[in-house]
């Protein structure tokens, strides 16, 4: 297995993208810590993975601070002797319009996503460089922080901040040969239960059986495991040429993401006054320079239609 005798964390892990992304990294031979807030929760994720063979133990932190950050590297150290591999999955939603978000939804999102991240990652690197570990950090990221979404100002800051904050930590930690990239998930939650879009999906998946070809191949959408062979790949050696990056995964789908860079570029001698700029804006920017924001989904097939709320 390629990650035998690695020691990896993964926050957030008690259910959901996080177990699943533990479960494939103790599969491919790593020793791993379960975090999550519940105790239960977590002890249930641990002997899930000592079940499948595994190695696991679980340290109950909320993610955010200085502390639940240490704490997790301490916990990894003190069980397996060493640590090798970070995955940052932890979050929250809090889900409201702009006019709707209040300060408390605002910095409860941002203090689990962002702050831990930053916490958790400035830890783990900390470890890496005393030690001479040329390790893997693995954040998560979001559609979401890719293209925005309605009603999610402070999970888009959160995820379009993690993003930016990788591409800046990927050249603090060429050096000390530590890679760091963010994945892109696209997959059945909790959440896209509750949307009428996915719900052949998530029936299809509940019942143990593969999701329409619409959803996995035309969409990119599909299960957890979907996404946990990337995060096991890039904790691996295979990927010690990989930093700096955003790389979504879902369904059948793999993408790389690009970096923001300028659609057009045009020059004028003397720079862009106020009446320059009126006299030359149809053409500088025109509906082909302007560039997209939200996702746009297909249109849904008419045998995957969801059905009316009365008939399920």
């Amino acid at each position: 297995m390629s990650l035998n005798g690695k020691v990896a964390i993964v926050t957030g892990s008690g259910q959901g993208l996080g177990l699943a992304y533990a479960r494939e990294l103790a599969r491919q031979g790593a020793a791993v810590v379960i975090n999550d807030v519940n105790a239960e929760t977590a002890a249930q994720a641990v002997a899930q993975i000592e079940a499948d063979g595994g190695r696991a133990t679980a340290v109950v932190v909320p993610v955010g601070s200085t502390e639940a950050a240490k704490a997790l590297v301490a916990g990894a150290v003190d069980a397996f002797g060493r640590l090798d591999i970070l995955v940052t999955n932890a979050g929250i939603l809090r889900d409201k319009s702009l006019l709707k978000m209040t300060d408390e939804d605002f910095d409860l999102v941002i203090n689990v996503h962002l702050r831990g991240t930053f916490t958790c990652v400035r830890e783990a690197f900390a470890y890496f460089k005393e030690n001479n570990v040329p390790g893997r950090i693995i954040t998560i990221g979001s559609p979401t922080g890719q293209r925005g979404n309605f009603g999610q100002t402070n999970y888009a800051a959160a995820k379009a901040g993690i993003v930016g904050m990788v591409r800046t930590w990927a050249l603090e930690m060429k050096k000390a040969g530590v890679t760091v990239n963010s994945v892109i998930p696209v997959a059945a939650t909790a959440m896209t239960k509750t949307v009428p879009y996915f719900q052949k999906a998530v029936e299809a998946d509940e019942r143990g059986e593969a999701m329409p070809s619409f959803f996995r191949h035309d969409l990119g959408f599909g299960t957890a495991d979907d996404v946990a062979g990337l995060i096991a790949f890039l904790a691996s050696d295979a990927a010690s040429g990989i930093s700096g990056q955003a790389i979504g995964a879902g369904g059948d789908r793999l993408q790389v993401w690009t970096h923001p860079t300028a659609a057009t570029t045009e020059y004028r001698d003397g720079g862009w006054s106020y009446d320059a700029l009126r006299a030359n804006a149809e053409e500088l920017f025109s509906n082909e320079n302007l560039q997209g924001y939200g996702e746009e989904f297909l249109p849904l097939p008419a045998e995957l239609q969801p059905e009316p709320a009365q008939a399920r």
